[in-house]
């Protein structure tokens, strides 16, 4: 199972004996056999969004705050074939497929909205971010794919840098510094169209969906605004975010309606 199963269920098993109440107790009062809190508390099951509002309201917390692990004990990463760990160091490896993918949609953004002297790296980050986990609770499929990583300004896909520096090299961006209400600001140009035969109808509907909802706001915004969304909320500083954890989002971030088998 995901890690966010265990760390959720981790946390939930430390309010409930905070509480001072058995198995037994909890799944009365959230309606559901023990075995079922069992299997939560041992992250063997995924809770659904109404099992996460009762025990918000049965812990006396609110469902973000329910959420909120950082605190907990750090999990070690599990090793992927995208992933190899060297010394502290971990290589990221990106697929040829996935870098394609990924610098259309890089183009796409820059072409629909880069002129915005709000559209910044920043900004770009957080975009690609929202592009990729919205999809992907949407879908259940990778759109980019590419890989977060929780620090102080909010999701940093880490693969960026390597990626636009091929990119300025093979001329299909270019990369220039400017400034945005006196503030220092790096600005990508494209050079080229996105190839939108690469990007799927679904794709560019998510990806317009998250330029309406997010494309005008500052750096600061932004960043602030990934602040409160579940994967950020459930992720340590400097760890990666991991893409399961957008099926526990709560509104106004989730972007997929819910049925009660879900």
């Amino acid at each position: 199972m995901p890690d966010i199963y265990i760390k959720i269920g981790q946390r939930i098993k430390k309010l409930r004996e905070q509480l001072g109440v058995n198995q037994q107790k909890l799944a009365e009062l959230l309606e559901v056999s023990r075995p079922a809190i069992s299997q939560i508390e041992n992250g063997e099951r995924k809770i659904s969004a109404d099992e996460l509002i009762k025990l918000s309201e049965i812990f006396n917390l609110s469902v973000e705050s329910l959420l909120d692990l950082k605190k907990q004990t750090t999990v070690i990463l599990t090793e992927t074939k995208k992933r190899k760990k060297m010394g502290h160091q971990i290589r990221i490896n990106v697929p040829q497929k996935n870098l394609e993918k990924f610098k259309e949609v890089f183009l796409y953004i820059l072409n629909k909205v880069g002129s915005k002297p709000n559209i910044g790296e920043t900004v770009i980050y957080k975009l690609l971010y929202f592009i990729d986990f919205d999809y992907y609770e949407k879908y259940e499929e990778q759109l980019i794919g590419a890989t977060y990583m929780k620090n102080h300004y909010g999701p940093t896909p880490v693969e960026f840098k390597k990626i636009a520096d091929k990119m300025i090299k093979d001329e299909e961006i270019m990369k220039v510094k400017s400034s945005y209400f006196e503030y220092p600001q790096t600005k990508y140009l494209p050079l080229r169209k996105a190839d939108l035969s690469k990007l799927k109808a679904s794709e560019i509907e998510v990806i317009d969906n998250v330029f309406n909802r997010l494309s005008d706001m500052s750096a600061n915004e932004i960043s602030k605004y990934s602040h409160n969304d579940v994967p950020w909320l459930t992720t340590e500083d400097g760890k990666f975010i991991e893409y399961e954890s957008v099926f526990y989002r709560t509104s106004p971030y989730l972007v997929r309606e819910y049925n009660e088998d879900i």
